[in-house]
């Protein structure tokens, strides 16, 4: 999919799952560290995802008050109706 050339930001973005699990293919992966080399904004966002992954980590269903929790499903929601429409 990606073998001829460099990732760009948005494959860096999609890709941040499968490389934080450790299930990336080696020369996908040598790319990706590549790219998070030479991109600050993309290592910026990398650190973020791992700040959120260990803080959503901590939290119990319970933790989250029910309309907030109503609103983040909501907004979830949203983003992947966008993401299917677009």
């Amino acid at each position: 999919m990606f073998r001829r050339r460099r990732l760009a930001c948005q494959q860096v973005v999609e890709l941040v799952t499968e490389y934080l699990d450790g299930a990336m293919a080696p020369a996908r992966r040598a790319r990706f560290e590549r790219h998070l080399a030479a991109c600050d904004g993309c290592t910026a966002y990398l650190q973020q995802f791992r700040t959120t992954l260990a803080v959503v980590g901590r939290l119990d269903v319970g933790d989250v008050p029910a309309p907030v929790m109503a609103e983040l499903l909501a907004a979830f929601r949203s983003w992947a109706d966008d993401r299917r429409d677009g």
